[in-house]
Formats: C-alpha cells, structure tokens, sequence
C-alpha cells in the first residue's frame, strides 16, 4: 500500500506539491484543487507526480447529488461529474464522494436517510454520474458513513450490486462505520468482514482513529491515528493483501505536527508487521 496525509504547506505549483509530499516520506497524495486549472497545468501536476513516483489517491467530489432541494441536487450532480473528468484525466484511483444527506446538512444525519427510496436515488444517482463521463482510467466511489448508505459491508456490497457498473469501485474509512460500543470493541472484526466481502473493489482508504468517552449518552470523537481503540494491525494487515498502489489518506488534521504524529505511529505498526508503506 501506499501511505499519504494532507498537506499543509504550498500545493500551488506542480513542484512545490511533489515537494510538501515527499517532505513527509509520502507516496500518494491526494489531487490538489485543479477543477479550474488549464488543461497544460493539470498535465504538469501529473507528469510531476509520475516522475517522483507518486500515485494520485483520491480526486474529491464533496456535495450533495441526493438533496431532497433540486436546484441544489442537480448542481451537486455536475460538481460530481467534473471531478470524475477530471479523476479520469489525472489516473486517480478513484474520485470520490459521500452519498449526501435529504436533510438540510449535506453530510449529517436524516430520518429518509435510510429509506429504500433513499437506497434506490443513490443507485440511480451514482449511475448517472458514471454514464455522464464512462472513465476509463478511474473509478467513482462513495466513503463508507454512519448515517447514510454506505454504512456497513453489506449495504456496500449491495450498492455494488445495484449500480452495476464497471466504473463504480469502494472507499473505506473503517471509523465513519464505528456508532456503538459493541462495534467499537469489536472493530477489528468490522474491518475483516469488509475487506473480506469487498476487498477486491477497494481503490482508496481513509486514516483516521476513534475513541470511546466514559460517559451518557454514547459519546464517538475522531481523534488522530493512535490516539484511539482503531485496529490498525488489522487494518493494515487487510490493506496489505491488496494491490500495492492501493491508497492510505491520513486526513483531518489541524496542524502539520499532528501528521508527523499519525504517520509515525501508522509506520511504526507497519514495521512491526513487516509491511512496506
């Protein structure tokens, strides 16, 4: 697998991105903000990326396709359209997306969030995506989430099923499906479960970790890799098995330290286990 973090220092040209990547001992990165870029500036990042070896993880797609407001809908649908262009231009592994919301926040929670409705606009949303732009070179996915589909390897394997489509590939953030003690204590065996049905459609991952606080009601904070109960000798262990270029993003941060401290720890159990990142 190939490890990578957000960047916090200067992306703005082709060389100063490869140089805040490979600062921090990264092989991936994600792809910096390009969706007004010129045709000749988008060919620079990617010739310098595959000159220094660096994959491109993840081309974002953050809005919302499924909001119940159409105006909103419809403009989230070509957002997602131009990035998958745009994911396809560049060789990412995937461009990617949530679901969204048909409440009012576009990535909180909903009563119809979990509605066969809901299940069948997000089949025929993604595969409006997909046709708009029939990519060659890329995949379009949707991170895993606690209060919409895809929330669980199951739900996963059935969108997979339901779109039907070549050019529809999975995102795993194995924390955004952690919301109940039971699973928190017994994460290493989610994580099994989903690589085990869906390994073999995963392009990209998210790194982060999670902790349990000892108080009413249930109480879930995301806190930075290894500061929380995430089994991550598992989780690498699983990502080990897969293609070589399959991604690792470290992401939410809010400092530079705090992705010195999260990729130290994350190499520091990969050592343990013997696995190249």
């Amino acid at each position: 697998m190939r490890l990578g973090c957000q960047l916090f220092g200067d992306t703005s040209t082709p060389e100063r991105w490869v140089g805040e990547v490979l600062k921090g001992g990264f092989r991936t990165a994600v792809c910096p903000d390009l969706k007004d870029a010129s045709d000749d500036v988008v060919r620079a990042y990617v010739r310098a990326a595959e000159a220094n070896d660096i994959t491109i993880s993840e081309v974002g797609a953050w809005s919302n396709p499924i909001s119940a407001d159409e105006s909103i809908r419809r403009a989230a649908l070509a957002h997602c359209q131009a990035q998958l262009a745009l994911s396809d231009t560049v060789g990412a592994r995937c461009c990617v997306n949530i679901a969204g919301s048909r409440g009012e926040q576009w990535d909180g929670p909903d009563p119809d969030n979990f509605s066969d409705d809901t299940f069948a606009l997000i089949v025929d949303t993604v595969r409006e995506i997909i046709d708009a732009v029939r990519p060659t070179r890329t995949y379009f996915a949707l991170e895993t989430m606690p209060w919409v589909f895809p929330d669980s390897a199951d739900t996963y394997l059935a969108l997979l099923k339901a779109i039907d489509r070549k050019a529809f590939a999975v995102h795993f953030d194995p924390v955004n499906m952690i919301s109940s003690p039971r699973i928190y204590y017994n994460n290493g065996e989610l994580i099994r479960d989903f690589f085990a049905k869906l390994g073999p459609y995963i392009r990209n991952c998210h790194a982060k970790d999670i902790k349990l606080a000892s108080k009413l009601t249930v109480h879930l904070d995301e806190v930075i890799p290894g500061r929380g109960a995430l089994d991550y000798r598992v989780f690498l262990s699983e990502l080990n098995k897969l293609d070589p270029d399959t991604s690792l993003i470290i992401e939410h941060l809010h400092a530079p330290e705090e992705g010195e401290e999260a990729a130290r720890y994350i190499r520091g159990v990969a050592e343990r286990l013997t696995i190249s990142l």
